[in-house]
């Protein structure tokens, strides 16, 4: 009889982790549809991200041929500063766009990296 109950109680306990362990059953268009759309969201951050370095470098290259460097400053984030044809100044951000900034806001140094 020891036995027997010993036996069940091991029975039960493998029964129990069986169950326990076990994966979740999900259908195969389930995980297809869930990979495609982890798929979509990193190409799509991806393409933000290679659309804002484009436009980054695209104004500051246009900067650099249409407008004049303002030598010896820079902005806050270490950016070099432009003067415009209206006699202002600025910087191009990392989206593209260009900051416009008063003299006080620069730097006479560039930050260290």
């Amino acid at each position: 009889m020891e036995n027997s109950l010993k036996i069940s109680l091991l029975a039960a306990a493998m029964f129990a982790a069986t169950q326990t362990f076990a994966q979740e059953h999900k259908s195969v268009g389930h995980q297809i549809g869930h990979a495609a759309k982890d798929v979509g969201h990193a190409t799509a951050t991806a393409a933000k991200d290679v659309g804002h370095k484009t436009a980054e470098l695209s104004s500051k290259g246009a900067a650099a041929v249409t407008d004049k460097r303002y030598e010896g400053h820079w902005a806050r984030t270490g950016e070099n500063v432009y003067i415009d044809e209206h006699h202002k100044y600025f910087y191009v951000n990392k989206r593209g766009h260009r900051v416009f900034i008063t003299h006080a806001q620069m730097r006479t140094k560039p930050l260290r990296h």
